[in-house]
């Protein structure tokens, strides 16, 4: 079978269905990667480090060579392991046709389409694999993850105070069938000081574009507005990138009013069994802005176990803060509808908002349509 030489586009398509074998070192995979790209190292970091010097130094034959004795013991393990991943990707790929279910096929990348892939390519169609790799490589898929942030997207924006579920009715209009990106998910942080408390370490910056830019290519697929949450630019210790975050400055903004009793019970059953030692530190990391004395009592609350107590200081804090935002907002009375919602339940408020959508789009187009 003849290695297919295949670009970006094509890469991620065929990606959805079969394994994709990043051959880079593993400082440079652990750094950041393709998105569900499988560690397939040629190289050690120091191995790399190695034949790179000697490219440099000497020549590019020599490096080539210095390769093939690192390659060479390795090679029947990395068959052995192609075969290992390719069989749990068929085992999970249900709804695959039958043939692709029996073809073994690999999709391959090194840092930018060079003598890794290469290499790593001949063995595995040598053994009879079906083998795409990457031109460009991952340099090129970066050069790519940056270019989708400067496109024209359709963003709807769900907005509202702490404590008002919008995670939770993103995951609703995500099962209900919107196109949703959930970019907390994506930072492995809820935004606020409490935000990384039970979550796993966030990812690089590089790491968390890459997962937003595929993430939106997909969702842009059936030419549907994407919906996200309202944000500040930074979700922990992670960027959104400017000119996204920009574009959903500007995009229509839909803001769920809830009452703050209702909004306090929900964040109290959030936040309210985290680790306390946590719940501490990040609060005096916002002691500037909090204050000094609302601090005090916060923290003293906190240790008394009045938890309800505490956390309505903390949501009167954030609530006064997000209205700073919002109102920062250029044409904030045109971008905004408000959603007036009585408790923090989302498969009902997911519908509700959808509802109210659609009656505001029939209403607006029998006054386009009649003058009414």
């Amino acid at each position: 079978m003849a290695i297919e030489k295949i670009n970006i586009e094509q890469f991620l398509q065929l990606a959805q269905q079969h394994p994709v074998l990043d051959v880079r070192s593993p400082g440079e995979y652990s750094h950041a990667r393709i998105p569900g790209a499988h560690a397939f190292h040629l190289f050690t970091d120091e191995e790399r480090k190695i034949v790179g010097t000697t490219y440099k130094q000497e020549s590019r034959e020599a490096a080539i060579k210095i390769g093939l004795d690192f390659f060479g013991p390795k090679m029947r393990g990395m068959i052995e392991e192609a075969e290992k991943i390719v069989n749990r990707s068929k085992e999970r790929d249900e709804a695959g046709n039958e043939e692709d279910r029996k073809a073994r096929v690999v999709l391959v990348h090194c840092w930018r389409g060079g003598m890794r892939s290469a290499g790593v390519a001949w063995l595995l169609d040598l053994y009879g694999f079906k083998v795409y790799t990457l031109v460009g490589g991952y340099k090129y898929f970066r050069r790519w993850v940056l270019s989708q942030f400067e496109k024209e997207w359709s963003f709807k924006i769900l907005g509202g105070y702490t404590g008002s579920g919008k995670t939770e009715l993103l995951r609703q209009l995500n099962a209900l069938g919107e196109n949703v990106v959930d970019l907390e998910s994506l930072a492995h942080h809820k935004g606020s000081a409490f935000g990384n408390i039970g979550l796993p370490a966030q990812p690089a910056q590089e790491m968390f574009e890459n997962l937003l830019a595929v993430q939106l290519h997909f969702r842009a697929a059936n030419s549907l507005p994407i919906w996200l949450e309202d944000e500040s630019q930074r979700i922990g210790s992670i960027n959104i990138p400017q000119s996204i975050w920009l574009h959903m400055r500007k995009s229509i903004l839909y803001f769920l009013e809830i009452p703050f009793a209702e909004r306090l019970r929900h964040i109290v059953e959030e936040y309210g069994a985290l680790d306390q030692e946590k719940m501490i530190s990040a609060i005096e990391r916002i002691q500037k802005r909090l204050g000094g004395l609302e601090t005090k009592t916060t923290l003293q609350l906190l240790s008394e176990g009045k938890i309800e107590d505490a956390f309505r200081i903390l949501l009167k804090y954030y609530d006064k803060w997000y209205l700073k935002g919002l109102n920062s907002r250029n044409n904030v009375q045109e971008l905004c509808t408000t959603i007036s919602l009585n408790k923090v339940e989302a498969a009902a408020n997911a519908k509700y908002l959808l509802n109210a959508i659609q009656n505001t789009s029939i209403s607006k187009k029998l006054i386009n349509e009649h003058g009414y």
